[in-house]
């Protein structure tokens, strides 16, 4: 495993839609693995592929709850309810933080890393961090849906997704 470069804003690759996931191999494996130690050792709670310069729909959560690190390949938002309010942070955008209106609860369509579909409910900020992710893999940024931008005193232990 290797911890990968992050890429910073402004960079292309963030802002363009990436490319699905065909091929479940031995490689996915590895990228996914790293990825992991590379949201670790920044201090994040998710990392999408772009964010380390990847074209592929493919990121990774892990609050730290019991829903343990999520995988998700290829993954589609299909249902969506509620509302919330909180502070988000990114790691390509170090030190920024806004404030951001998300739905409270997703539902979410995805593949694992050997490609078998599946579907995860999420709520809150398992939700938020899924929904912050899959922006990623759809080239927009966390800025776009900033209401306010914070102070770091306002942040309450904020981390970067």
């Amino acid at each position: 495993m290797a911890v990968r470069k992050i890429v910073m804003y402004p960079a292309e690759i963030l802002e363009k839609p990436c490319s699905k996931v065909e091929n479940f191999d031995k490689k996915l494996g590895k990228l996914l693995s790293d990825m992991y130690e590379t949201m670790i050792e920044f201090d994040g709670v998710g990392l999408a592929a772009p964010q380390i310069g990847l074209d592929m729909q493919v990121a990774i959560v892990d609050i730290e709850d019991d829903s343990g690190t999520i995988e998700l390949i290829n993954p589609e938002i299909v249902e969506s309810t509620g509302e919330q309010t909180g502070p988000e942070g990114c790691l390509s955008f170090p030190g920024l933080y806004g404030e951001i209106t998300r739905p409270y609860y997703v539902k979410v369509k995805a593949q694992d890393r050997k490609g078998k579909p599946f579907i995860i409910e999420a709520e809150d900020f398992l939700a938020r961090a899924i929904q912050h992710e899959i922006d990623h893999l759809q080239g927009v940024l966390f800025t776009s849906k900033v209401s306010r931008y914070l102070e770091e005193d306002e942040l309450g232990g904020v981390e970067g997704e």
